[in-house]
Formats: C-alpha cells, structure tokens, sequence
C-alpha cells in the first residue's frame, strides 16, 4: 500500500458529496467491476456518482448494464462539472485516461488511483492519495475491502461487479498471489451471485 491508510481514503470517500468513477482507457474486466461495484454502492448512500470512462466499453460486459451506467470522453456527455472526489481503478498510471485524465484534475479536488499493479519507475507518480496494495490479486479485492469499510450492504449488482472484477483478474481463481483472500471474498460475494457460470 502507497502513501495513505485504506482508513484514511475510507473517510475521504464517506466525507465526498460528489464522486466520479473511472478506469484505463480499453477498459477490460477488473477495472470495471470495480468502477460499477462502487458506483451501485456509492448510489445507495445517496451520492451524487458518475461513471465516466475515456472509450467504449467492451460488448461483453455488457451483462452488468454498462450501457446504462458509464459514460464516454469521447461521445457526447454531459461536461464534468466541480466534483469532490475522483476514483479512478486499476491502473496508477494518469497517461492510461489521457485524454480524460486533464479534466478530472482539474475539475475534481482530490483524484486518487486505487490499484494492484507496481508503480512504474519511469512513469508518473499517482497522486499522494492513491492506495497501490500490490499483494492483492484484482483491483476488485481492495474495492471490496473498501466497501466493508464503508459499510455498505452488498446486493446483487454490487456481487456481481465484483465477482467479474476478480475472477477476470486472477483468471478464473488460478492466479491469486499465494493468498486466499480472492476465494474467501468469492464465497461471501457468492451469496448474492446466482449465476456465477453467466459471469
């Protein structure tokens, strides 16, 4: 982990009246899992979410009403307005949402990067309030962590964005850093999941 407690985001994101959700361009599964995992959570305290991602998403996501929730760069939108909160999943990298990435700076007063890959020696540091927690397997664990930090009951939509963000992530459950946390969080999301073989 990098720079700042999972607590301490746990407390910027409870404290934000107005988030937006984004990913890396191309976007593919663990990115956004996590992104709409938020986003139904998110709604359900009653914040003001956006999702908006630099370019389409792929058909086969399309399962998780992707059509119905994320937003383009590059298709019409409505503009990004003031925001207090910016999240942006799995990447650390700002060059992976250009061209977006310009616009959530300077419209959001704190952009952090929730992550699981290492941060590149010769690329651009993440902002100062990014969690990197490369011990997790998918970026869809430490969103799920989040979320129980939050204390946000999970319900089907939010399982389901998860459970894709991680079995995409560590390929179906074989990749998971010698941990068992990617199986234990499965299990509890499993509760909610009744079709985990459509995922």
């Amino acid at each position: 982990m990098r720079s700042r407690s999972k607590q301490n985001l746990v407390e910027s994101i409870r404290s934000a009246r107005s988030v937006v959700l984004s990913t890396h361009r191309e976007c593919d599964g663990d990115g956004l899992g996590a992104e709409l995992a938020f986003y139904h959570a998110l709604k359900k305290t009653g914040k003001s979410v956006r999702v908006l991602n630099v370019d389409r998403t792929p058909e086969k996501y399309r399962f998780l009403g992707t059509d119905e929730v994320i937003e383009r760069f590059d298709a019409p939108h409505e503009p990004l307005g003031p925001t207090d909160l910016a999240l942006v999943f799995d990447t650390n990298d700002r060059r992976l949402l250009e061209p977006l990435y310009p616009t959530l700076e300077a419209q959001c007063r704190e952009v952090v990067f929730i992550d699981h890959h290492p941060v590149l020696k010769m690329g651009p540091a993440p902002t100062s309030g990014s969690v990197i927690d490369v011990a997790a397997a998918s970026t869809g664990e430490i969103a799920y962590g989040l979320l129980r930090e939050l204390g946000v009951e999970l319900d089907a939509r939010i399982a389901r964005a998860l459970y894709v963000s991680i079995a995409f992530d560590t390929h179906l459950f074989r990749f998971v850093r010698g941990s068992p946390n990617s199986h234990v969080i499965a299990a509890d999301l499993l509760r909610f999941e009744d079709a985990p073989e459509e995922v």
